[in-house]
């Protein structure tokens, strides 16, 4: 059985930590240069002040997806709530069920829940879930480029 939920990051994060790993080689660019290192303190800052959305995807229990997003008033708008998505993921092996329509249905649930007026997802172009999201009714708004400059 495949259910989405609302859950605490910090209570949740050592049984989210081995999955973070297989997100971050799954979808990462430029790993030989951006180790894995998440500011787990900002997590949960922002998870106090009720600023972190996490919704947990479990089969039997078991941890198989999340989603996090951060929710505050636009910058550019500040009378507009807004989730901006940090990231999600579903282990590659739970993929192609209904996973993904359970994550973000609770996703859109606890939103509209909290009063959020817009939300802004993100597709990797290399891993492009764009489907998903247009199967919600979303429709694409802007293309990031990246390009690395370190060393």
């Amino acid at each position: 059985m495949i259910s989405a939920q609302l859950e605490s990051f910090k209570a949740t994060l050592e049984e989210l930590k081995p999955l973070l790993p297989r997100h971050w080689e799954d979808l990462a660019l430029d790993k030989e240069k951006v180790p894995l290192d998440p500011q787990y303190d900002i997590y949960f800052e922002r998870e106090l002040r009720g600023q972190l959305l996490f919704v947990t995807l479990r089969e039997n229990a078991k941890l198989i997806g999340y989603f996090i997003g951060f929710i505050a008033p636009g910058l550019h708008y500040k009378g507009c709530l807004t989730c901006t998505m940090d990231i999600y993921y579903i282990l590659p092996e739970k993929r192609g069920g209904s996973g993904a329509l359970r994550l973000f249905r609770r996703v859109f649930q606890e939103l509209r829940r909290r009063g959020v007026q817009r939300a802004h997802f993100g597709s990797k172009l290399h891993k492009d879930t764009g489907r998903l999201f247009e199967a919600f009714g979303m429709r694409p708004v802007e293309t990031y480029y990246a390009i690395w400059l370190g060393d």
